[in-house]
């Protein structure tokens, strides 16, 4: 009878491991998911700060290589302060850790 039960609280242990194994999973989907999202987000929105900043100075207006290059060079920007803040991040973690 004991081992019967204790079979069953076995059972429903691994089952229980199982579905929080199967909920890693799927946080760890959602936060690569978040993170492509937020990196499309500061890209549109390197765009179109570039975008105004040209509609507002006017000086080189139709000159799609300058723009193109400002976008570019925007973009580089933002990319670095992103490694850069994910470095911090990284740093702050094993800080933490150790």
């Amino acid at each position: 009878q004991n081992e019967k039960e204790l079979q069953d609280v076995v059972k429903q242990q691994e089952e229980k491991m199982l579905q929080l194994i199967d909920k890693s999973g799927e946080v760890m989907r959602l936060k690569a998911e978040v993170s492509e999202l937020k990196r499309l987000l500061q890209r549109a929105e390197t765009e179109a700060k570039v975008l105004w900043e040209e509609m507002r100075a006017k000086e080189h207006q139709g000159d799609t290589a300058y723009i193109q290059e400002r976008v570019m060079l925007r973009r580089e920007v933002d990319k670095l302060r992103l490694l850069l803040v994910e470095k911090e991040d990284e740093n702050t973690r094993l800080t933490d850790k150790y």
